[in-house]
């Protein structure tokens, strides 16, 4: 596969390769849109088979990023950064402030984050390279770790989906989650809290275990979390978790989680649909983290504190797109996918025209 031929390119600005021979940094940040404003992503550190399923996984989120921050109304474009390493062994301050310098070499073009394999502690070392990093602390404009903002938004998703598919609030109900480090265990919290039964699941036993432990929740293999008897379905991992092989298993009537690129495909989405169950878009449910970062972004640059007030409401603004998405997807009988993903390139496309324009 060459970079074009990727069905992820699709509308990509700008692919770009980065490497450091002394830190051993080997990256890619991929710019899909500036049309909003600039691109915003975090970046996610991972042990990739090899450079063509990091350029993959690349393209496909720094889209997702562009779909996720139109549908939040953010003056932001999509972007995403990957480093290609294992984040358990092969991290250092120096790896980070390479990172940072490459960041730097985009001029603006791209603002960075925390992802998978990533914390603010990594990214305090990029920041001595670049002014474009957000969710970092010590600074007027700080907005600090984005995990609970993002749960706080997957929770009112799943809150609405259920009261849609079951007719039904969350008490009583058994939600299987996929994955529960930062936003997964936050929202595991939340669902605790509003007296759901958890099903959950997690490479690293020791998070798995202690959230299990504070929640009361059933611990399975990760490789049963599809089989369990479950209403609600959250992926808070890994990309790709529904799949031909995984979706005839799911007991769940509804889909709804933390995790980018839920769905392996578009036809997977179809498939979702033809099963019966309700899928809340992924960049929808899961946009209050860009949004709390976008909030750090406007803040450094007017210059000004974090405003709270700000992301609350954009968050209340998101619950509303995901019911807009739901009901024009009832109405007019087709995948929410689907819609959402008009939704978004539409709301690219007039902002690209404007931008033309002026």
């Amino acid at each position: 596969m060459t970079l074009f031929d990727s069905t992820a390119f699709e509308g990509h600005e700008g692919v770009h390769a980065f490497s450091d021979e002394k830190s051993g940094l080997k990256c890619i940040i991929a710019v899909h849109s500036t049309a909003r404003g600039p691109a915003a992503g975090g970046c996610r550190m991972w042990p990739y088979a090899d450079a063509e399923a990091a350029l993959e996984d690349a393209l496909r989120l720094s889209r997702a990023m562009s779909f996720k921050n139109a549908m939040a109304d953010l003056a932001l474009g999509g972007g995403k950064a990957v480093i290609i390493g294992d984040s358990r062994t092969q991290k250092s301050p120096a790896l980070f402030e390479a990172f940072g310098a490459s960041v730097e070499q985009l001029g603006g073009r791209y603002w960075t984050a925390e992802d998978v394999g990533v914390s603010p502690a990594d990214l305090t070392h990029a920041r001595k390279r670049t002014r474009y990093v957000a969710g970092l602390e010590g600074h007027p404009g700080a907005s600090g770790d984005p995990s609970p903002v993002t749960a706080e938004g997957v929770f009112r998703g799943v809150q609405l989906c259920v009261r849609r598919a079951l007719g039904r609030e969350l008490d009583g109900v058994t939600v299987a989650i996929q994955g529960v480090g930062h936003v997964g265990g936050y929202l595991a919290d939340k669902l605790h809290a509003a007296g759901a039964k958890l099903i959950l699941t997690d490479v690293n036993a020791e998070v798995l275990h202690a959230v299990a432990a504070r929640t009361g929740a059933q611990v399975v293999a990760p490789g049963a979390i599809f089989d369990v008897d479950a209403e609600v379905f959250a992926p808070c991992a890994l990309g790709g978790a529904i799949n031909a092989e995984t979706l005839p298993r799911l007991k769940a009537r509804v889909i709804a989680g933390g995790a980018n690129n839920q769905l392996a495909d578009a036809e997977t989405g179809r498939a979702v649909f033809n099963h019966g169950l309700l899928y809340a878009p992924d960049y929808v449910i899961n946009g209050g983290g860009i949004i709390n970062v976008a909030g750090e972004i406007r803040a450094i640059e007017r210059g000004e504190a974090f405003d709270v007030g700000w992301v609350d409401a954009k968050l209340d603004r998101l619950a509303r797109t995901l019911e807009e998405v739901l009901d024009r997807a009832a109405a007019e009988n087709r995948p929410t996918n689907e819609v959402a993903n008009e939704v978004a390139k539409a709301r690219i496309t007039i902002a690209a025209e404007k931008r033309a324009a002026a």
